[in-house]
């Protein structure tokens, strides 16, 4: 007996499981990796509602000064972040912004400072079965430009540029480093790969906007560095203040 389906479970399988319906959520999606970064953003929505909780993820959506705003913890990984964001996209969410962290893979990026992502490099290991190798992934240029504008306007340390999302936090080696370095990367983490490709195999739009927790080149260590945590405290604001913006108010 052959396989029945053409996929076992798809996406559009997933959002009907959760009984999630486009009406149910916003035209913005915020998307913290953790819960704990999740409960933060969930305070500075007005009557957040739970849309659903599915594993260890849940969804809720409520306003921000008018606006209707979903929050949504997307995960840590590439694996997780894939199921997520197939959920966001079969929701018909318009506008997905991810805050999450990075390492730095510029000397001169300081932990606690922020990288607005335009493009990445793909070292995951989820996209390959979504897009070919030649595939380029990219941000939304409108969020990314008002994501950057929004921090630069709060006097904070912004860069933008291309990220490396890789798999294997404990293999970035100084050979891969290098590698990725000279393609153009200033930033490593282990999810934007995954949210930015998925997200542009559905025309939708998404960026991604990241915490600068470490230094690859330095080998500096910011994980419990106070500006590491003030910077994750101001990704919730800037991505709020975004969509106020693209929204136009």
């Amino acid at each position: 007996m052959q396989m029945q389906k053409e996929v076992h479970l798809t996406g559009r399988d997933l959002t009907d499981m959760v009984q999630l319906r486009p009406e149910d959520v916003g035209k913005y999606a915020i998307v913290p990796g953790p819960k704990d970064r999740l409960e933060v953003l969930l305070k500075k929505l007005e009557n957040p509602v739970k849309n659903f909780s599915f594993m260890e993820y849940s969804m809720y959506t409520g306003t921000f000064q008018g606006i209707k705003i979903t929050a949504m913890n997307g995960g840590r990984f590439s694996t997780d972040t894939s199921i997520t964001t197939e959920v966001m996209c079969n929701a018909k969410i318009q506008n997905i912004i991810r805050i999450g962290t990075c390492g730095a893979m510029d000397e001169n990026i300081k932990i606690g400072d922020l990288v607005v992502v335009d493009k990445v490099l793909r070292g995951d290991g989820v996209t390959p079965y979504y897009v070919d190798k030649n595939f380029q992934t990219l941000a939304d240029k409108k969020i990314s430009d008002t994501l950057y504008e929004v921090a630069k306007g709060m006097g904070l340390a912004v860069h933008r540029g291309t990220a490396w999302t890789t798999d294997a936090l404990l293999r970035e080696t100084r050979e891969l480093i290098e590698a990725k370095r000279k393609e153009g990367a200033i930033a490593v983490d282990m999810v934007s790969s995954t949210l930015l490709t998925i997200a542009q195999t559905y025309n939708i739009k998404a960026g991604s906007i990241l915490a600068v927790s470490d230094n690859v080149i330095t080998g500096e260590m910011g994980f419990m560095n106070p500006m590491y945590y003030m910077a994750e405290s101001n990704l919730i604001n800037i991505a709020l203040e975004t969509a106020k913006k693209l929204e136009g108010k």
